[in-house]
């Protein structure tokens, strides 16, 4: 596995090793202890997601206040993504700041998000497939958002009329948000 930092440091890039052939491609989509090199610390995934977006759905920004924090194993097993994790902790020299990055089954890349940190994703393909791990378990009275154009975020995603549930579209602003120490 390849390690690529993001302009936030906590914020990684896993890129698997491919072994493709005339048959097709093999890869290790997890390696627990590859993980905790990578991160350098041990990491215990409790949960497995998956999602499957049309062109244009935008998903977040979600993230689940403390005690129910939650880091994120991003991925794209089918179509492409933009995916973005933003630096929600009050304390942090980068609070507020956010890092997009593509996923997509071609690339195989993989993002780590860490228990501080919103997240959320812009679908750019039709039947885009998006699994994550989560290091808690979904807690609906820790869920919280934030809205996906809040001007003192400024994330540029790209297009104006994206797709939203009712949840996101009702979601609050980073003024008015429950953050993280």
């Amino acid at each position: 596995m390849h390690v690529r930092p993001t302009e936030l440091p906590e914020v990684l890039i896993l890129e698997p090793a491919v072994f493709e052939d005339a048959r097709g491609w093999f890869m290790e989509s997890w390696n627990e202890r590859a993980f905790r090199e990578a991160v350098g610390s041990p990491v215990t995934f409790v949960q497995d997601n998956h999602s499957s977006s049309a062109k244009w759905v935008l998903r977040g920004i979600h993230y689940q206040v403390e005690p129910a924090g939650q880091g994120k194993l991003v991925r794209v097993a089918r179509g492409r993504a933009l995916d973005v994790a933003v630096d929600l902790r009050r304390s942090s020299s980068s609070f507020t700041r956010w890092v997009g990055v593509e996923l997509s089954a071609a690339n195989r890349r993989q993002l780590w998000i860490p228990n501080g940190f919103g997240h959320g994703f812009l679908a750019l393909e039709d039947e885009t497939d998006v699994l994550y791990k989560t290091t808690d378990y979904y807690d609906g009275g820790a869920e919280r958002a934030i809205r996906w154009d809040d001007p003192d975020l400024g994330i540029d995603w790209g297009v104006d009329n994206p797709a939203l549930s009712d949840r996101d579209a009702r979601a609050s602003n980073l003024a008015d948000a429950e953050l993280f120490a």
